[in-house]
């Protein structure tokens, strides 16, 4: 089974994807981690998306649908996989339906409420990099780390602005994706809002998984 799970910031798509990964034993393919392996072992494509991301300018939709084809043609996928971080805009969405044919695309929907919450809530730990939740994983000290006592920050990315930008861009740019996707017959929404393992039943129940 071929899977494309998205959804706004904090809608905790990538947990659901590792979990779909584990039960159908299927490799997780994060956009993210392509990205970071390509430029690690320097390949031809994680050169060039090094150049612009070193110049803080996005990674053309050629170089990144490259790497896309270069994953999916791997054995592992030969016979399913759960794609993550990828497509995010209708060209995007396009150019994957020329590589390959997804079975059915996972729209995990939270309210911008609620990513602002999960997101803002977010500390993290200067020195050890240990995260923290001020709802769901607080730590003893609003302002000081659990594990080694070192100030406890909020992120550029955990700051309003910041996540208000993201879910700006994500409503005119990913969110056409849902009509795309109906229009194949292949959308499956999925409520986000309720506990992980209440939102894995309903992806499980959907997908016609035991």
């Amino acid at each position: 089974m071929k899977l494309l799970i998205f959804g706004p910031q904090g809608s905790g798509k990538g947990t659901q994807a590792e979990i779909l990964s584990e039960k159908l034993d299927m490799p997780h393919i994060s956009t993210g981690d392509i990205f970071r392996e390509n430029v690690k072992n320097q390949t031809e494509l994680g050169q060039k998306a090094k150049a612009y991301m070193d110049q803080g300018q996005l990674v053309p939709d050629d170089i990144v649908i490259a790497m896309i084809k270069n994953r999916l043609s791997q054995t592992d996928a030969n016979f399913g996989f759960v794609l993550d971080g990828y497509p995010r805009t209708i060209p995007q969405a396009e150019a994957l339906d020329r590589i390959t044919k997804i079975d059915k695309i996972l729209e995990v929907w939270i309210s911008d409420d609620e990513s602002l919450m999960r997101l803002g809530g977010r500390r993290s730990c200067q020195k050890c990099g240990a995260v923290y939740h001020l709802k769901f994983n607080p730590p003893k000290n609003e302002s000081q780390c659990d594990k080694c006592g070192s100030r406890l920050i909020i992120r550029e990315d955990d700051t309003e602005a910041v996540i208000k930008e993201r879910l700006q861009q994500y409503h005119q740019q990913t969110e056409p994706l849902v009509k795309y996707y109906q229009d194949q017959n292949k959308h499956i929404k999925i409520d986000g809002m309720p506990p992980i393992i209440d939102v894995t039943s309903e992806i499980f129940s959907k997908l016609f998984i035991n």
